[in-house]
């Protein structure tokens, strides 16, 4: 397997972890309330005490920080050497010396590797499964630590045919280079801002109250959050159905299901593991 700064360099994949890295300047309790709320939302909790929680490419380390505040025991790794840094420091900054949180550099694409973690309760994997570049194989693997009558949460990209197709084109000129990180700002970022700008105006909506209100969705940043679509490369999609077909074969349930409601953002599911393996 290439090497991250390797495919870095090549311009084949988006540094995802320098883009986290300067949202941890933005980081505040309030964003970590809300990511909290959002696990227990989604996997219908009041806490994760007892649970162990398994965080597949952690990011900015936001989603693990929130697992180990609801009183999970976490292990956190990501295949972006920044990303790695970026839960290091999150775990620095409120677990210093924790040993119920590990933080470690690896791929889920190597499945030796997922293997050898172990089982875990909460297997999560938000958002980051699509930018492998072998996504299947992504989501087979994920499934390996899932233990029995154990939760995986994911989101994966809605397939929107010719439109996730342009953006594809759009993220893999991000990644070139300069050049056309530049171009494919100007160009995606007015298709993101014409779009939302039509959409508010349509409903009577204060175009820049979706701004100011993003933060209490997931906790996250909107600009970060719009680098990291931009950038978002490699980059793949799935339709629900087929995520449903994929998983109901290797003995998942459906449990939990958000969509984007036709749109080329993701949809979130959480399925629950037959209680044998």
């Amino acid at each position: 397997m290439a090497s991250y700064e390797a495919e870095v360099s090549a311009g084949k994949r988006f540094e995802f972890g320098r883009n986290w890295s300067r949202f941890l300047v933005l980081l505040d309790e309030e964003r970590i309330r809300t990511a909290e709320d959002s696990l227990r939302e989604m996997l219908r909790v009041e806490d994760l005490v007892g649970r162990s929680f398994l965080d597949i490419g952690s990011g900015s380390g936001l989603f693990s920080l929130a697992a180990r505040r609801l009183g999970a025991r976490v292990r956190s790794f990501d295949f972006d050497t920044h990303s790695v840094e970026c839960t290091e420091e999150l775990k620095r900054r409120y677990f210093a010396q924790d040993t119920s949180w590990t933080v470690e550099a690896g791929s889920v694409l190597d499945e030796s590797y997922m293997a050898r973690l172990g089982s875990f309760d909460v297997v999560y994997s938000w958002g980051v499964l699509h930018h492998t570049g072998r996504m299947w194989k992504a989501l087979e693997n994920a499934a390996i630590p899932v233990a029995p009558s154990g939760q995986l949460f994911i989101s994966i990209y809605n397939d929107q045919g010719l439109r996730s197709r342009l953006w594809r084109g759009v993220k893999r000129a991000y990644a070139s280079g300069p050049a056309g990180r530049a171009v494919a700002t100007v160009a995606g970022g007015g298709v993101i801002a014409l779009g939302a700008l039509k959409a508010d105006l349509a409903r009577r909506r204060n175009p820049l109250s979706r701004y100011v209100d993003y933060r209490q969705r997931r906790g996250m940043s909107a600009w970060h959050d719009l680098v990291d679509w931009l950038g978002g490369y490699p980059f793949e999609v799935a339709t629900p159905e087929e995520i449903f077909e994929f998983y109901y074969g290797r003995g998942f349930q459906l449990t939990r299901l958000t969509t984007d409601g036709g749109g080329s953002g993701t949809n979130q599911f959480v399925f629950s593991r037959s209680a044998e393996r």
